[in-house]
C-alpha cells in the first residue's frame, strides 16, 4: 500500500518538477502562472494535465495546437516515483529521517540533471539550497551522515573540483569544470560525506567517459558533467552498498 502511496504522491511532485525545469532557467515564478502549452500559450486543462496518463492519451502533443510536447516531461513524471519507491526499498521499506534527507536530494538532483542537461547551467539556488539542506540534516538524530563528515565530504569535493578546474584552465586554457558542477559536488559531498563524494566522482566520470565514446562527442565541444554528478550519485544512494561490495569482490579485496 505505501508503495502505490509513494508511487502516486512521486508522480504528481514530478509534474511540478516539470515546471521547475522549465521556468528556473527562465527565471520565472515556478507557481504562477498556470501551466501553458509553450508553443500555442493555451492554458492547459486540469485533465489535460493528470501526470503520465495525459502525456499517453495525447501521445506527446498538445491538445489544442498539435505541438509535440518534449519526451522528458514523461521521462521525470516517471523517474520521481520510481526513484522514491527504490529509496523506501533501500530503507527497508521504512518512512525514516534518512528517507526523507534522500528524497529531498533526489527531488533536486532530478530538477538539476534535466535543467543542466537541457541549458548547461545548475542555478545556485538550487547547488546552494542542497548544500544547506545537507548540513542542516547532519546535526539532527538518528541521521546517516554526521555533521563532521558532512563539512569535510563538502569542503573536500568542493576544494576537488576547484583544483581541478584550476589546474585544467592553466594547462589548456579552457574552462572544462563551471562553478555550477563545483558547488554541486559541495552539496553531493553535504549529503554523502567523503565515502560518498569519491565513489560519485568516480562512478560519474566512469559514465561519462562511457557515454561520451558511445556518442562520438567532440572534446572540442561542452558537455554537461552535472547529470552524471547526478547519477553518480544517485547510485550511491540507491545501491552504493552493493557496488562497492561487488567492486571490492571482483579485485579480491577481501
Amino acid at each position: 500500500m505505501l508503495y502505490l502511496i509513494i508511487f502516486i504522491f512521486g508522480t504528481v511532485i514530478g509534474s511540478f518538477f516539470n515546471v521547475c525545469i522549465s521556468r528556473i532557467p527562465n527565471k520565472e515564478s515556478v507557481i504562477f502562472p498556470d501551466s501553458s502549452c509553450p508553443t500555442c500559450k493555451t492554458k492547459i486543462k486540469p485533465y489535460h494535465n493528470i501526470p503520465i496518463i495525459s502525456y499517453i492519451l495525447l501521445r506527446g502533443k498538445c491538445a489544442y495546437c498539435g505541438a509535440k510536447i518534449n519526451i522528458h516531461y514523461l521521462l521525470v513524471e516517471l523517474l520521481t516515483p520510481i526513484l522514491l519507491m527504490l529509496l523506501f526499498a533501500s530503507q527497508d521499506a521504512e518512512i525514516t529521517l534518512v528517507f526523507f534527507k534522500y528524497a529531498i536530494f533526489i527531488s533536486f538532483g532530478l530538477i538539476i540533471l534535466f535543467i543542466d542537461l537541457y541549458h548547461y547551467i545548475i542555478p545556485d539556488k538550487l547547488s546552494l539550497s542542497l548544500i544547506v539542506i545537507g548540513l542542516i540534516f547532519s546535526f539532527l538524530p538518528n541521521t546517516d551522515i554526521g555533521w563532521m563528515f558532512a563539512g569535510i565530504g563538502a569542503l573536500s569535493g568542493f576544494l576537488l573540483f576547484l583544483f581541478t578546474a584550476f589546474l585544467f584552465q592553466k594547462i589548456t586554457g579552457k574552462d572544462n569544470l563551471g562553478g555550477g558542477d563545483i558547488k554541486l559536488i559541495a552539496a553531493i559531498g553535504a549529503f554523502l560525506g567523503v565515502e560518498g563524494t569519491l565513489f560519485t566522482v568516480l562512478f560519474s566520470s566512469l559514465i561519462a567517459i562511457v557515454v561520451l565514446l558511445i556518442l562520438k562527442h567532440d572534446r572540442k565541444k561542452q558537455f554537461p558533467f552535472g547529470p552524471f554528478l547526478i547519477v553518480g550519485a544517485f547510485a550511491y544512494i540507491l545501491a552504493g552498498d552493493t557496488l562497492i561490495g561487488l567492486y571490492l569482490r571482483l579485485y579480491n579485496i577481501y
